[in-house]
């Protein structure tokens, strides 16, 4: 039986098929690599999931309500139209998700400072 997509992308070298890999420069490989191997020790534990859902819940304001779209619903022919509502999130965008996790992880590793990129100029935001 075929393994799915899941199963075996990406690879051991961080590609997907022959796209992906990265490139990370000599002087953070270790940084990465620590940073790997405590999120491959957390990323199924309680505490870790619990700290998570409770950031998510009391500060990015998780889980955003899904609306019905009537207008756009009738719009549609009668499909039922529902929206979920990302631009609540604290920031106004999903752009939180990640950063809440690594700052959790950030903490297991006793770092202090956390620089997170969002993609959406919201640095210092997040």
């Amino acid at each position: 039986m075929n393994k799915s997509y899941l199963e075996t992308m990406p690879d051991i070298n961080g590609f997907f098929g022959k796209f992906g890999g990265s490139f990370i420069p000599p002087a953070l490989e270790k940084p990465f690599e620590e940073i790997k191997q405590a999120y491959e020790e957390l990323k199924n534990s309680s505490k870790f999931i619990e700290d998570l859902k409770y950031v998510r819940k009391h500060y990015q304001g998780r889980p955003t309500p899904i609306s019905f779209a009537k207008n756009l619903t009738n719009f549609c022919g009668g499909a039922k139209i529902y929206l979920k509502r990302e631009d609540l999130n604290h920031t106004g965008a999903h752009k939180l998700n990640h950063c809440m996790a690594e700052v959790i992880l950030a903490k297991h590793l006793g770092k202090k400072k956390v620089i997170a990129e969002t993609g959406a100029g919201q640095h210092g935001v997040a």
